[in-house]
C-alpha cells in the first residue's frame, strides 16, 4: 500500500462498559460543551437543543468519553456502538506544516471529523532519527486534536522493514512514553503496527503480545489497534485471508484489527474480506484512499462508496489517507495549501478532498 446505541438485538453492556472512569470524568470536565461550530457526534448522544443566540453541541470526545471494544463494535462510555470518521496525517517528518491550529480547526469544525490519526513513521527519516523529537511532535498533534474535541489514533507507522519485530525495542520505548502521558485521557487509541508485510501472522501476533502489555502497564483502558498481514489487508495482498486471524487471534482484550484499502486497486476480494472479517472480528479501517495502492492516479469514487456503505452499515470506524498537500491525488489539499492560512471550504481541496470532506460531514 501507500509508501511512505445498543440495539434490542445487541448484548447488554458489561460492567466495564458502564463504568464511568476517571478518563470519562476528565473528558466531561475538560471538554464539556462547545460552540455549534464543533463537530456533532455521528453516533453517540445527540446535542441538546440550545437558544438561537448561543447554539451548542457536544464534541465527539465529550459526548462519547472512554471508548472500549464490546463484541465486534467500538463502543462509547454508555455502551453504545459508535463509528469514528476522520483523517490521517501524512508523515510528520515531511508534512508537519499541514498540522496547524488552522488546519485542525478546519478538520474539527468545517469537516466535522471525530478523529485524527497521527502518523509517526519509524524509518524514512522519521522516529529512528530523533526519538525524543518525534515523540514530542506526535504528542503536540495529539494534544491539539484533544483540545478540539477529537479522538487521536497514535499510529506507529512502520512500513519498511515490514516485520514489526525489527523495531520492537523502539516501539516499546515509544508506546511507554505515549501510554504514560495519556493514561488518564479517554481520547487515544494506540495503533501498534501500521502495515506489516513479508512476515507471517504468527510473527505479527507475537509482536502484538509483547507491545500490548507495555501499553496496558500504563494505560489499562485504551483500545489497541493491531495491524494485520500484507499491508493490513488480512493477508489478502499476500494470498491469504482473514481466517488466519480468526483462528489464531491475539491474546488480549479491548483490541481491534486494522484493515487498509485503496479503492482503485483493491477490488472485490478485499471488499469481501472486510465484510467477512467484520462479521467475526472488531475492525477499524485506519487507512484508505480513493486511488490506487500508492495513493496516486484517478479516483474511483464508485468503489470507494461501496466500501463506505459497508462500513456505515456495520459501524466500522475509518480514517482517510491523507490530510496534507502532497502532490499525489490522495492528499486532500491542493499543492501549496500548507504554505498558507486558508483551510476551510472546497476551494483549497483536490477532487478527493472535496469527496471525503462531504462524506465526513454526512
Amino acid at each position: 500500500m501507500y509508501q511512505r446505541t445498543t440495539s434490542p438485538t445487541e448484548p447488554a453492556p458489561t460492567d466495564g462498559q458502564r463504568r464511568f472512569t476517571r478518563k470519562a470524568l476528565l473528558a466531561a470536565s475538560a471538554l464539556g460543551v462547545v460552540t455549534a461550530l464543533l463537530a456533532p457526534v455521528r453516533a453517540g448522544a445527540a446535542p441538546a437543543p440550545a437558544a438561537p443566540t448561543a447554539p451548542t453541541a457536544a464534541t465527539p470526545l465529550a459526548a462519547n468519553g472512554q471508548l472500549s471494544v464490546c463484541g465486534r463494535q467500538l463502543c462509547n462510555a454508555s455502551g453504545q456502538a459508535v463509528a469514528l470518521n476522520g483523517m490521517s496525517t501524512h508523515g510528520t517528518q515531511w508534512y508537519a506544516k499541514c498540522v496547524t491550529d488552522g488546519s485542525l480547526n478546519a478538520l474539527a469544525t468545517d469537516w466535522r471529523a471525530d478523529v485524527l490519526r497521527v502518523s509517526t513513521y519509524v524509518q524514512e527519516g522519521g522516529y529512528e532519527t530523533d526519538p525524543a523529537g518525534f515523540t514530542a511532535r506526535a504528542q503536540k498533534f495529539i494534544d491539539a486534536a484533544h483540545a478540539r474535541g477529537m479522538y487521536a489514533v497514535i499510529d506507529w507507522h512502520m512500513l519498511t522493514p515490514g516485520d514489526p519485530n525489527a523495531n520492537l525495542a523502539r516501539a516499546k520505548t515509544f508506546f511507554t512514553a505515549m501510554a504514560k502521558k495519556y493514561k488518564d485521557h479517554p481520547g487515544v487509541l494506540y495503533e501498534i503496527a501500521n502495515e506489516p508485510s513479508g512476515v507471517s501472522w504468527s510473527a505479527i501476533k507475537s509482536y502484538s503480545e509483547q507491545i500490548i502489555p507495555v501499553i496496558r502497564a500504563q494505560d489499562p483502558d485504551a483500545v489497541v489497534l493491531v495491524g494485520t498481514r500484507a499491508w493490513s489487508s488480512f493477508g489478502v495482498s499476500e494470498g491469504s485471508n482473514e481466517s488466519e486471524v480468526v483462528n489464531n487471534p491475539v491474546r488480549a482484550s479491548n483490541i481491534m484489527y486494522t484493515f487498509h484499502f485503496y479503492a482503485a486497486s483493491h477490488r472485490e476480494a478485499y471488499l469481501s474480506a472486510l465484510d467477512r472479517a467484520s462479521d467475526k472480528l472488531p475492525v477499524f479501517v485506519t487507512e484508505f484512499g480513493t486511488q490506487n495502492y500508492a495513493g496516486e492516479g484517478a479516483n474511483d469514487f464508485a468503489m470507494s462508496q461501496r466500501y463506505l456503505d459497508l462500513m456505515k452499515r456495520k459501524k466500522i470506524s475509518w480514517t482517510n489517507w491523507n490530510y496534507s498537500d502532497d502532490h499525489r491525488s490522495g492528499a486532500v489539499f491542493k499543492t501549496g495549501t500548507c504554505n498558507g492560512s486558508n483551510w476551510t471550504g472546497t476551494g483549497v481541496l483536490k477532487e478527493a478532498g472535496v469527496w471525503i470532506r462531504e462524506r465526513i460531514r454526512q
